[in-house]
């Protein structure tokens, strides 16, 4: 899909804006190396894998990380 500015995107139907956003997507990925990734995650990352390397076994069952999604709404 090529779009030439914002007011032609803007005149797009619903499903076409969401080919549209796919095909930015597509783009980005294929070089993925250049989408930088904040230290704050990668820091995350690390820290939730030594804390599953930690305990592995203490994990959540479905019903229970759903309860506490539900509490936080």
């Amino acid at each position: 899909m090529r779009v030439n500015s914002a007011s032609e995107i803007a005149q797009l139907s619903t499903p076409e804006k969401i080919l549209l956003v796919e095909d930015l997507w597509d783009s980005i990925v294929a070089d993925e190396s250049n989408v930088p990734i904040p230290q704050s995650h990668v820091d995350e990352l690390d820290r939730r894998l030594k804390s599953h390397e930690s305990n592995p076994g203490n994990l959540l069952t479905l019903e229970e990380l759903q309860t506490r999604i539900e509490k936080r709404k």
